[in-house]
């Protein structure tokens, strides 16, 4: 059986309409541009550009924000492309799998399942960490913890991931409105804290606008803190200046990260055609400019060697620094709004990647099985909550902060090359939305992710090549010899073979 054997669009678009085995297209344009400014305005907007903006890229981290805008924006035409063609669950699974073949559909599977369980096992151990703050900013004395059969288990995380989990179960629209709601005030917060942090900016604080280049103190000791380029031309890692721009546009790109997780509800969206397409590039429109405003007066409110010295920078710590002590009550009840809708869509991508694969029984096939009624995966989205929740209450996640990025990364990288050759194997597919300049601009998306990856630590590559070797290990024990497409054409071969005897 044939590694690089591929499915076809016409048998992907077919299971969508399995009967137990598909689901119900609810979504729209809204839906989608809510989606996705609820799982990327999180917490980054309020501490990854402070930390961006004091570690690496000074006040230039609002050029960091446009690169890693422009990053994404090249892969989401890509994804765009794809999911207005074939709109099926799965995201960069499916597509892969109908142009580079199944072992690739399932390394991409396997990484898009690291992007999702680790990102929401992090902003859900985050949650429960923010939840605690707002308690002692309202001086409530509420214990973060509790003992469960001599663990002590943080409960916040449990709390958040089972309540949209059970939403979730109960429908993806139902799901959209209560995200609507967290995400409209969110959005608030953070217009209110870019419209008052407006009236403390100070132009001086703006110059040098890139910063002189400096030698990190210690950086090329640690092989495992270097990043992978400067480990492998042994230069010496660097804050500020272009390079430090660079590196700090791979760290903010975190804050990106989640628009391939709109793609993963095609299979749930009314007129797939046009509103996917409108709905990923609204979402990341607004999130641009939202993140590049904050980036703004951030750097404007106070010098950035201010965000240097602080041991954690955040929004929080330029509003203590003009006198606005009182803004770390609205930040964190921002930051709290923020992380709860992140969670829903993370909780609803990482399902849908996995009842995908299940599907085509790359995974147990009955995890593909949905709801009578409603029509959602609710084995897959039970599971899938659950060992987000014991990931983040059991354990310290903050390890594992990279392995999102370049989990994301990686399928970013596939999409874009799997359009080219798309565009060659099928010209003849109706496509609502096609990519400018292709292959051009799908090329150039390729390397600028794949320059991002190379900015990310030698550790977290290390990580993430021991995950693909355990995904490598299950697909072949598992996933090869149950694979739906590997048997149907094991069937046609036997067939043929009884006709020629």
């Amino acid at each position: 059986m044939s590694l690089w054997r591929t499915k076809s669009i016409e048998a992907s678009l077919a299971d969508s309409h399995l009967e137990h085995r598909s689901l119900k297209r609810t979504l729209g344009t809204w839906d989608l541009m809510i989606m996705g400014v609820a799982v990327a305005v999180g917490a980054g907007i309020f501490s990854v550009g402070a930390r961006a903006a004091g570690d690496y890229a000074g006040p230039s981290v609002s050029l960091a924000f446009l690169l890693a805008a422009v990053t994404c924006a090249l892969a989401i035409m890509c994804y765009a492309e794809f999911a207005s063609t074939v709109p099926v669950a799965g995201s960069a699974y499916t597509f892969t799998y109908a142009t580079l073949g199944e072992l690739l559909a399932w390394i991409i599977g396997w990484d898009l399942i690291l992007e999702m369980l680790t990102a929401g096992a992090v902003i859900a151990k985050y949650w429960g960490i923010y939840l605690s703050l707002v308690f002692e900013l309202w001086n409530w004395d509420v214990p973060d913890t509790i003992n469960l059969l001599g663990l002590q288990v943080s409960w916040g995380p449990f709390l958040i991931v089972a309540v949209f989990t059970t939403l979730l179960v109960l429908g993806t629209q139902l799901s959209a409105r209560v995200g609507a709601v967290f995400t409209i005030i969110k959005v608030a917060i953070v217009l209110f804290v870019i419209v008052v942090g407006a009236f403390f900016i100070k132009v001086e604080n703006y110059t040098p606008f890139i910063p002189a280049a400096r030698p990190t103190e210690g950086g090329s000791d640690d092989v495992w803190a270097q990043s992978l380029f400067s480990f492998m031309t042994g230069a010496a890692p660097a804050q500020y200046g272009v390079f430090g721009l660079l590196a700090g546009a791979s760290l903010v790109f975190f804050a990106f990260i989640g628009f391939d997780v709109v793609a993963t509800s095609a299979e749930e969206v009314r007129d797939p055609q046009k509103n996917l397409p409108r709905g990923i590039f609204g979402g990341l429109a607004i999130v641009t400019v939202l993140y590049i405003g904050v980036s703004l007066v951030l750097t404007g409110m106070v010098p950035y060697t201010t965000l240097a010295e602080a041991e954690d920078p955040s929004l929080a710590t330029a509003f203590v620094a003009v006198g606005a002590d009182w803004a770390a009550q609205v930040i964190s009840v921002g930051i709290l709004a923020g992380l709860t809708t992140v969670i829903m869509v993370l909780l609803l991508g990482l399902a849908r990647v996995l009842f995908a694969m299940s599907r085509d029984g790359l995974m147990p096939r009955a995890l593909s099985v949905t709801s009578d009624k409603r029509r959602t995966p609710v084995r897959t989205q039970i599971l899938t909550g659950a060992l987000v929740a014991l990931l983040a209450g059991l354990t310290d996640v903050g390890v594992l902060e990279e392995m999102i990025n370049i989990g994301t990364l990686s399928a970013f990288v596939l999409v874009s090359i799997a359009v080219i050759v798309l565009r060659k194997k099928r010209p003849d597919l109706p496509r609502a939305f096609r990519v400018p300049l292709s292959p051009f601009l799908p090329i150039l998306s390729a390397v600028l992710c794949t320059w991002l990856m190379l900015n990310l630590t030698t550790l977290t590559w290390v990580r993430f090549l021991v995950w693909l070797a355990i995904g490598l290990i299950i697909y072949f024990a598992y996933g090869r010899h149950h694979s739906v497409l590997g048997r149907e054409q094991a069937d046609v071969a036997r067939a043929q073979k009884v006709t020629a005897d």
